[in-house]
């Protein structure tokens, strides 16, 4: 009689939505239940030929994630059928993604054992269908922050219970109170849905009233970091009258950096080699993001504000500077007018603050590297994480004027004296030394994160 061979391990179907922000988390999720010996398919859509402009910058970023994570497995959703793109971007991307789930249904059959789990994007929320139609458990993958979660599943039954009706694009700094979370200024919640009546708004309440649906829900962050807002997550204060599905925070899960260049074979990146000269936890860095764009008389604030302010920078700009700045600032400001190795950055020893847009990928970076935040958001959810940062974590300060036309070169200024020289700053630096403490305390053998995602494998096991 012939031997059979060992059982193949376990697959995880991770569905992913299309964008750099989204995409990256994911693939480092892969990575971590590779790690653990199961096997891990993500599934990315392939955006339809009527919408091929709009997501022209999705296949470049899947290709390269794949090119460099060659034991993550890519599997491209064929193509659904969309004559007729939505005009608004944000709605034919959810559109794209709600059309591909049947080819989703369709792979999880064809798979040669059923699937252990799919684990979604927020914005695959419609796949919770495939999921039930092909027998699979469901989970989320929230890669934005425990805070950013609490409120918005909080959002349908705010709605429900405001009987005036008013929008929140009429409530200028009123403050919204959720569960979990620092109060919240109107204006500072995410543009899709400042209008209660438009189709984004109604689409991103839907979204959140189906999470409950799901088995579970992993969130990239950890513990410490976010207590209050996990802790309500936790406790089901946020889903009135539903159950809320176990939470399990399983981060920081961000990209590790790159080793240096004598182990990899590579060059460091030139801005890496100019730190080496800087005196430890100088260094302003400034980056907004692979989407952030300030206008041209922004961004000469930003120059005469850091060239007034005294430490040294690396700006990530691409664009025009003030006259003379380059040579003013010769010897204590690099510019980067490309890409630049964030996360070594962050993590360089001069590195002493960080001016962000608070992207919630950039905001776990600075928090894992013990780096204090100089918040100026800009788009998404960047403003409700600014909130957060801010009068959360206490792991920043705010750019005041990042909701008007520009920020002031005074501004820029006072903010980064105020980190890099006063004692508040100093306070500042602390907490977020004991930050990166914390963070790796989080991700090491016994640690709550570890902890956490030990909880998800064992509650997937209990689901098959």
């Amino acid at each position: 009689m012939e031997q059979e061979g060992p059982n193949p391990a376990p697959t995880v179907v991770l569905h992913a939505c299309l964008g750099v922000g989204h995409l990256i988390p994911m693939v480092e999720l892969a990575k971590l239940l590779l790690r653990r010996g199961l096997a891990v398919v993500i599934a990315v859509p392939t955006p339809p030929a009527s919408t091929a402009d709009f997501f022209a910058s999705s296949a470049p970023a899947v290709s390269a994630l794949a090119d460099a994570n060659p034991a993550v497995t890519f599997h491209h959703l064929p193509p659904p059928d969309y004559p007729a793109p939505d005009p608004d971007p944000f709605l034919q991307m959810l559109d794209a993604i709600r059309l591909t789930v049947p080819a989703l249904a369709a792979f999880l059959r064809s798979l040669p054992s059923a699937a252990a789990a799919l684990v979604l994007d927020l914005f695959c929320v419609d796949a919770l269908d495939a999921a039930a139609e092909a027998g699979v458990p469901a989970y989320f993958y929230y890669t934005s922050s425990a805070g950013d979660l609490a409120a918005f599943l909080h959002l349908p039954h705010h709605f429900a219970a405001t009987k005036d009706g008013r929008d929140f694009k009429d409530m200028g700094r009123e403050l919204l109170r959720f569960p979990g979370v620092p109060p919240v200024p109107a204006s500072d919640m995410p543009h899709t849905v400042l209008d209660r009546a438009h189709r984004t708004c109604a689409a991103r309440v839907g979204h959140y009233g189906r999470i409950p649906e799901a088995r579970g829900v992993l969130i990239n962050t950890y513990e410490w970091l976010e207590a209050r807002p996990v802790r309500a997550l936790r406790a089901g204060a946020c889903v009135p009258g539903r159950p809320t599905p176990p939470v399990y925070p399983i981060g920081p899960l961000i990209v590790g950096g790159s080793k240096e260049a004598d182990v990899e074979g590579e060059e460091r990146h030139a801005c890496l080699t100019w730190l080496d000269a800087q005196p430890k936890k100088s260094v302003v860095f400034l980056c907004f993001g692979s989407l952030g764009a300030v206008s041209a008389a922004q961004l000469r604030e930003i120059a005469r504000g850091l060239e007034s302010s005294g430490p040294p920078f690396p700006p990530d700009l691409d664009a025009l500077l003030p006259e003379g700045f380059l040579h003013r600032t010769q010897g204590r400001g690099l510019v980067v007018k490309m890409w630049a190795p964030q996360v070594d950055v962050l993590r360089h020893a001069a590195t002493g603050s960080f001016v962000t847009h608070c992207g919630w990928n950039s905001v776990l970076e600075a928090a894992a590297a013990g780096v204090p935040m100089l918040c100026w958001p800009l788009y998404a959810e960047q403003r409700l994480n600014k909130v957060f940062v801010v009068d959360g974590m206490e792991a920043g300060v705010v750019m005041e004027g990042y909701d008007e036309e520009v920020v002031t070169a005074e501004e820029v200024e006072r903010k980064v004296r105020l980190v890099m020289e006063s004692e508040e700053g100093e306070k500042l630096r602390d907490r977020m030394a004991l930050a990166k403490e914390k963070a790796a305390e989080a991700l090491a053998d016994g640690g709550p994160s570890r902890v956490a995602l030990e909880e998800f494998l064992k509650d997937m096991k209990l689901a098959k």
